[in-house]
């Protein structure tokens, strides 16, 4: 990923906000690809001439093949503070995804443990007794329905691997291309999840901030619903 490409949302002294294109890493990993975090890291150096190694925070993660907005920080006190908002439920992440189907519930809160399996790196549905077991929730609203499938916007209330994908394939409703959690209902295509909206605090100012960003909702499955954020 090249840094001339990156799409800034806002920056200042202590935090960067970027859109991370879908199919990019957000940070580094075994594969060895680009990756974001070390791009925005290629333009700190060299948008302010920095020398040696340039600090940047990751608070927190988006899966590779989901897009949207993320929030990094340049200082070591941005990355604590926000790292803490974390914690403390002072982040608020809003998704758009497209299911497979149409959930029964058009609005509901989904609570279920979780576990992720370090043999093929998936994630399912367990007991709440099982060893590894994590608890994740989230609250959806279906905001359109078109041709089987659903526009639904997602709110997450725990930051788990593969949350939403696994916990609305759990209601058998997976997402629009997702191979590895939508079973006999799977569509081959670009996954289509999106973290459209984050709101936080700033780490220094205290300000309340939000940032937001569509969806490419002229490509793919997107282009079949009518989205504005």
């Amino acid at each position: 990923m090249d840094e001339k490409d990156l799409i800034i949302l806002h920056e200042d002294n202590h935090i960067i906000v970027v859109l991370k294109p879908q199919n990019v890493a957000c940070c580094p990993d075994e594969s060895g690809d680009d990756n974001l975090f070390d791009c925005i890291k290629r333009y700190l150096k060299v948008t302010y001439n920095k020398p040696g190694n340039v600090f940047l925070g990751l608070v927190h993660r988006l899966d590779r093949p989901t897009g949207g907005v993320m929030v990094f920080a340049k200082t070591s006190k941005g990355a604590a503070r926000l790292s803490e908002q974390m914690k403390n439920g002072g982040f608020e992440k809003r998704y758009l995804a497209v299911l497979c189907g149409v959930p029964s519930r058009k609005q509901a809160t989904l609570e279920n443990y979780l576990r992720k399996s370090s043999v093929n790196n998936t994630v399912y549905v367990c007991t709440q007794t099982e060893e590894g077991a994590k608890f994740a929730a989230l609250d959806y609203e279906i905001k359109e329905e078109h041709g089987g499938l659903s526009l639904a916007e997602i709110k997450l209330h725990t930051g788990r691997t593969h949350q939403i994908r696994v916990q609305m394939a759990s209601i058998n409703c997976p997402l629009y291309g997702d191979m590895r959690y939508g079973g006999e209902k799977a569509v081959k295509g670009k996954l289509a999840l999106w973290a459209y909206s984050l709101r936080l605090t700033h780490p220094v100012t205290g300000e309340k901030m939000r940032f937001e960003i569509e969806p490419p909702k002229e490509e793919g499955v997107w282009k079949n619903f009518n989205i504005e954020v």
